[in-house]
C-alpha cells in the first residue's frame, strides 16, 4: 500500500523563479542528455530498467501538473521515445483542478513552448476538497486528482500512469511516515491501482534528486506552477515542508544522510524489528521466536 503523501506531484509548491530568458527549445533538449546526463538523464533510465517501469506495448499516461518535476518528466519520456525505445506509447495529460485563470493559461504557455502535446481537462477538485475536507483539505485533494487522472488515463485507454515524484520525496514522505503515522513506509516506484482495474501508478524520477531538477528548470528559463491551490494557500503549516527543512539542517552533521535513509528501505532486517504487517495480517517477533 502506498504512502499517504500530501504533495500532488510535480508542483513543487515553493516559489521557483527563473533568472535566464527561456532557452530554445533544442538548446533545453539537449541539456537533458548532455548537460544534465549524469544527475537527471542516466538516473531516469536506471530507474526505469531497475525498477521495470515500462514493458512493451505500454500506453502510458504522463501526469502533468505544470510544475518543474512533471515538465521535466514529460522532456525526458519524449527523449526516451525519440532516440531510446519505441516499444510504447504516450498520452500527455493535465487536470485543472480549479486554477486561476493566469495559473492555467502559464501551464498551457509552458507546454507549447515545451512542445508537449498535453490533453487539458477541467475538474472541481479544489472545490471539493475545500467543502469537504475542513482545515486540512491537501490529503484529500491528492486522493481526488489521482483518480481523476486514472479516470482520464483509462478513458484514453492507457494501462500505466506517470507521476513526477522525486528522490527526495521518497525520503521526506519516509519520515513523515515514521513522525506523524508511526509507521515505516514510503512511496513505491509502482504499484497496482486498487480502484482502477489493470492500471499502474509508476514513478520514472525515483532515484533523481530535487536539486538538479531544479537547476535544470533555471537553466531553461522556464516559469513552472508552484502549488498553485488557492485552498491549501490559505492554511497555515504543511508537515512536509517541515520535514524537508528538518533534513536540510541534519545533512551538515551526518554524511550521506538522504541516501541512508534511502538505503534503509531496501536493508530491512526482519530479524530486527518487533511486527510487521502484510496486508492487513499483522505479525509479531514472537511469532517466530
Amino acid at each position: 500500500m502506498e504512502a499517504r503523501d500530501t504533495d500532488f506531484p510535480g508542483t513543487g509548491c515553493e516559489e521557483l523563479i527563473p533568472f535566464n530568458d527561456k532557452k530554445p527549445l533544442k538548446e533545453i533538449e539537449r541539456s537533458i542528455v548532455k548537460t544534465y546526463r549524469k544527475h537527471i538523464w542516466v538516473k531516469f533510465i536506471k530507474a526505469i530498467k531497475e525498477y521495470e517501469l515500462i514493458e512493451d506495448g505500454d500506453k502510458i499516461a504522463v501526469a502533468i501538473s505544470g510544475g518543474k518535476d512533471s515538465l521535466l518528466m514529460a522532456k525526458l519520456f519524449q527523449e526516451l521515445h525519440r532516440y531510446g525505445r519505441q516499444n510504447f506509447e504516450l498520452e500527455f495529460i493535465a487536470m485543472d483542478p480549479g486554477y486561476h485563470p493566469e495559473v492555467r493559461k502559464l501551464l498551457e504557455e509552458n507546454c507549447q513552448y515545451l512542445n508537449i502535446p498535453v490533453e487539458i481537462y477541467r475538474t472541481d477538485v479544489f472545490e471539493v476538497a475545500d467543502r469537504i475536507a475542513g482545515d486540512y483539505p491537501c490529503y484529500m485533494c491528492a486522493r481526488m486528482r489521482r483518480g481523476a487522472l486514472y479516470s482520464k488515463a483509462q478513458e484514453l485507454g492507457c494501462n500505466k500512469l506517470a507521476l513526477g515524484h522525486h528522490f527526495n520525496d521518497v525520503i521526506e514522505t519516509t519520515l513523515l511516515n515514521l513522525f506523524c503515522a508511526g509507521t515505516v513506509k514510503t512511496m513505491m516506484p509502482k504499484l497496482k491501482a486498487q480502484n482502477f482495474e489493470n492500471m499502474e501508478l509508476i514513478r520514472p524520477l525515483y532515484l533523481v534528486e530535487e536539486e538538479y531538477i531544479k537547476r535544470f528548470i533555471q537553466n531553461s528559463g522556464i516559469w513552472p506552477l508552484n502549488c498553485a491551490c488557492m485552498v491549501a494557500a490559505k492554511r497555515i503549516g504543511n508537515k512536509r515542508f517541515e520535514i524537508k527543512d528538518l533534513i536540510e539542517q541534519l545533512k551538515p552533521r551526518f554524511n550521506n544522510l538522504e541516501i541512508n535513509i534511502f538505503r534503509a528501505l531496501e536493508n530491512v532486517q526482519m530479524d530486527g524489528v518487533i511486527a510487521w504487517k502484510e496486508g492487513d495480517v499483522k505479525h509479531s517477533f514472537l511469532d517466530e521466536y
